[in-house]
């Protein structure tokens, strides 16, 4: 691959001075604000890795950073998510300053010796997930550069990816569930938080796919939900049952003026309601009601696992409940099926090849 000409060096330049102006749209910047474009902004400033992982507030503005923010633009263009783009912000940016502090400037002295240094001073303050977290975003960071022409070979080719164990990611029980929505009561918070809860658990919503939901989403007759802002960008339907339905017709009720392309979860501040209930507020409305139960407070994710499990055990197929939660690959699905201890032990006893055999022994039907 030839390297880039300076026409489009300065195409970069361009790209990363847009996207710096546009500083994302509102959840996340995908430049820096805290150096306005001009003469001093175009200086090399040291940038170092700290204790945490994070770069200082002093930004390097070589060859590397201005390919960041042309990657970054390139995420936008492609519509990807804020969050997505704020992931690869946060990961890249320190190794790039980890790489200035080494020496490294331009895009063709990136080594794999230099990312294998840069991974094994991350295995000292992160976790395995943490290093194979930062690992995947140096990978697409790479891969932009090879098909952008700025790289002629890929420098993760010689390397492997941290191994990280496949812990199991543990459900909420329905029994704190149930002790979370006993402290409901019947104020406008309290039927909201009950819907909320009841909702989570029984549908395996995810937590952003929550709060984008708007009223017209919601069909009550049927306990249909259209999610129309999915994860993989894929609309969706799931259902609730009886139960939510129930606790939302409660809530809806309080407001019989809402328009059709109102929030279905309202946020409540001391002035009243303010609008759409954000990411943060779910995840305080479940802390509070945990804090009110007398429970240790589970992950927003937790319900989702909750609602796999439970679906399974109930004779629920693989691939309705992969449609419900809007998982087209069968090994992501299975991480939320893992089975706990009292599954695997009512499984074995009815299925137990010595069992069968001592049966038979006996003249018993197996």
């Amino acid at each position: 691959m030839s390297k880039p000409t300076t026409e489009e060096r300065d195409k970069r330049k361009g790209a990363a001075g847009w996207c710096e102006q546009r500083g994302g749209d509102g959840d996340g910047s995908t430049g820096s604000r805290d150096h306005p474009q001009g003469e001093d902004s175009l200086d090399r400033l040291t940038c170092q890795l700290d204790s945490t992982g994070g770069a200082s507030a002093a930004r390097h503005q070589g060859a590397l950073w201005l390919e960041l923010q042309a990657f970054l633009a390139d995420l936008q263009s492609a519509h990807r998510r804020p969050g997505t783009r704020r992931f690869y912000e946060q990961k890249i940016e320190p190794f790039i300053c980890f790489l200035a502090n080494s020496g490294i400037e331009a895009p063709e002295q990136l080594t794999a010796t230099a990312i294998r240094r840069y991974m094994m001073a991350l295995a000292e303050t992160h976790s395995p997930g943490g290093c194979h977290a930062y690992w995947r975003a140096i990978r697409a960071f790479t891969r932009f550069l090879l098909r952008e022409g700025v790289l002629e070979r890929d420098p993760m080719v010689a390397l492997r990816a941290p191994r990280v164990d496949q812990e199991p990611l543990e459900p909420v029980s329905l029994a704190d569930v149930q002790a979370m929505v006993a402290t409901c009561r019947r104020s406008d918070r309290d039927l909201r938080d009950a819907s909320i809860l009841v909702s989570l658990v029984d549908t395996g919503l995810r937590a952003g796919e929550a709060v984008a939901l708007n009223v017209s989403d919601l069909d009550v007759s049927d306990g249909s939900i259209l999610i129309r802002s999915a994860k993989n960008h894929t609309p969706r339907v799931v259902v609730c049952g009886a139960s939510a339905r129930r606790a939302l017709t409660r809530y809806l009720r309080l407001r019989t003026d809402a328009k059709s392309d109102e929030p279905l979860w309202l946020a409540y501040h001391s002035e009243g309601l303010t609008g759409r209930l954000t990411y943060s507020g779910l995840r305080e409305i479940i802390r509070r009601r945990a804090r009110l139960a007398g429970i240790q407070p589970p992950t927003l994710h937790s319900f989702r696992r909750a609602f796999a499990i439970e679906m399974l055990r109930n004779g629920a197929d693989l691939i309705t409940l992969g449609r419900m939660m809007g998982h087209g690959s069968l090994p992501v699905l299975k991480r939320y099926l893992r089975q706990d201890k009292t599954d695997l032990v009512a499984v074995h006893r009815i299925c137990s090849p010595a069992d069968r055999l001592t049966k038979a022994g006996r003249g018993q039907q197996p």
